[in-house]
């Protein structure tokens, strides 16, 4: 595997493999035998930290819509629901996170994924493409956090 991609938040380091394809909502795609599995970019679980929550709103096998709503995590920092990064067939959750979802946060593109698409890559982002894309939001990002900060 080559070298990955670093993106610079701050002074933070969000790894970026390349390995993989990316969804705009800060997920990973990795082909596993004949589904994509999909897990937290760096990027996300760094602005999460420390998730110790995930509940799924659907169950397996159930056929899902891009933007769809699907579950609940929460972290340290947030609470947010967790939405289907691409239209097909949800077929399975990672059955280890409902023991322990801290595996997002130590093995995030490992261990940490977090279910399986019946899906095609159409609408996935190239590493490179999911860099351009983590610049184009990160000044957003950054005002967000900072508006978080000063409440």
């Amino acid at each position: 595997m080559s070298d990955p991609l670093v993106f610079m938040m701050g002074k933070y380091e969000a790894t970026i493999p390349t390995d993989r394809l990316y969804a705009k909502n800060h997920t990973w795609a990795q082909k596993q035998g004949e589904f994509y599995q999909f897990g937290f970019t760096a990027y996300a679980v760094r602005l999460l930290q420390d998730v110790y929550f995930l509940e799924w709103n659907i169950d397996d096998n159930t056929p899902v819509t891009s933007g769809q709503e699907i579950g609940f995590i929460e972290s340290s920092k947030a609470e947010s629901d967790l939405y289907a990064p691409k239209d097909g067939n949800l077929v399975r959750f990672n059955p280890d996170l409902m023991n322990d979802p801290s595996l997002i946060n130590v093995d995030l593109y490992g261990q940490g994924w977090l279910f399986e698409i019946d899906t095609d890559e159409s609408e996935l982002l190239s590493p490179e493409e999911y860099m351009k894309h983590l610049e184009a939001v990160w000044e957003v990002t950054q005002r967000t956090i900072k508006g978080q900060l000063n409440e």
